[in-house]
């Protein structure tokens, strides 16, 4: 089978290996003659990066670049890329990169052409109404991780710097027009980061499998993001040239943001406030959460999860799924508590109060109260 495809599900995605190259036409295609690259400040000067500025070059585009990104994106950087996108008169953003990066270039375009507050639009009901939807400029995103799917994702995640808070910012008209899904980007990513970024996926596709909402098409799409990360991260984790397992994590990281339009749940509610105060990595930060959420969703998940452990080849059913979370953590070095990641001493009431507030607690399966966050929390401590 040859690992390469056009599909315009959930948008238009030009999908294999070398297609980096199509960067230009993509834009072209998009709607933009001058973009501004976006990306994070350790791509800024990777090859990978060069080769996209490249490419646009050569076609006429310019080369103009933003790196001035954090691990966790506040509004600190969105200013910052505002101003340089709006000096500069670019006509659309390429973003480039893992989540951080991508995140933040998606509000850049989002907020570019607005005049309220970004805080304005968070994920909160209708608010996204609020924006003048003409004002938001072209999208072109290049994933260079395999883990977020930020690339077909039509929010951003941006750390309040003040009160130390993820905020989701929303708009229909933040999904890219166009991705180029290249996995020859991926195959420079350290073990660590393969192993973070492949697990969110994993993470998305559990989450949005266990949320009680109605949506058939994500809990097919969750199910086989499930096999992909089974049987491909630990060849991307082990051989970081292997370019098959490459692509197929790739894959993985776009079906299951997909899939999260169904819903996500306790483990990124729980993940978000720790790596908005403590600056973890999101996608390591879910795999701690993951065993004690499991358990804790047992009673309303037990049944489906049986059925994913078959399909997966597991056997034992949902008690069988989480012995090999487990050992599939163990394996892809995850410490088993959060204070391997630097978490110390924390403010579990503060913590407790920005999970249940966080807008992923509405998709667990079971109605999370401050009882159960705070023993969730402890758990992973």
């Amino acid at each position: 089978m040859t690992l390469t495809g056009n599909w315009s599900y959930p948008t238009s995605i030009r999908f294999g290996a070398g297609r980096i190259k199509e960067l230009a036409d993509a834009c072209r295609a998009a709607g933009m003659e001058r973009p501004l690259l976006i990306t994070d400040r350790g791509l800024k000067k990777m090859p990978i990066t060069q080769t996209a500025l490249d490419v646009l070059e050569e076609a006429g585009h310019g080369r103009a670049l933003f790196a001035e990104v954090d691990p966790n994106p506040t509004e600190a950087n969105l200013e910052a890329g505002l101003k340089i996108f709006r000096e500069g008169g670019y006509d659309g953003v390429v973003a480039f990169g893992g989540g951080s990066g991508l995140d933040l270039a998606k509000t850049v375009a989002f907020m570019a052409g607005q005049t309220r507050p970004v805080w304005d639009f968070e994920d909160i009901g209708d608010w996204w109404t609020r924006a003048d939807a003409d004002a938001i400029v072209p999208i072109v995103a290049v994933p260079t991780t395999a883990g977020t799917g930020s690339e077909v994702g039509r929010a951003g995640v941006i750390t309040n710097s003040e009160t130390h808070e993820k905020k989701i910012i929303f708009h229909p008209k933040m999904l890219p027009a166009v991705v180029i899904c290249d996995p020859e980007l991926t195959v420079s990513m350290p073990k660590s980061i393969t192993a973070g970024t492949g697990l969110d996926a994993f993470a998305h596709c559990v989450e949005a499998f266990s949320s009680p909402h109605y949506h058939p098409m994500s809990q097919g799409i969750a199910l086989e993001g499930m096999r992909l990360v089974k049987d491909y991260l630990p060849r991307a984790y082990e051989d970081g040239s292997d370019i098959e397992a490459r692509a197929n994590m790739m894959s993985a990281a776009a079906m299951g943001a997909t899939a999260f339009q169904k819903g996500l749940g306790a483990i990124h509610a729980l993940s978000h406030p720790i790596g908005a105060v403590y600056h973890t990595h999101h996608g390591t930060t879910n795999a701690v959460f993951m065993p004690a959420v499991l358990k804790f969703n047992a009673d309303a998940i037990r049944g489906r999860f049986d059925g994913v452990a078959a399909y997966l080849g597991i056997s034992g059913g949902f008690d069988g799924f989480c012995e090999f979370v487990d050992a599939f953590n163990h394996q892809l070095g995850v410490p088993k508590k959060l204070e391997d990641l630097g978490v110390k001493d924390p403010d579990l009431n503060m913590l407790a109060e920005a999970a249940l507030r966080d807008p992923s607690t509405g998709g667990n399966p079971v109605k999370l109260t401050r009882e159960h966050v705070l023993s969730l929390f402890e758990a992973a401590l």
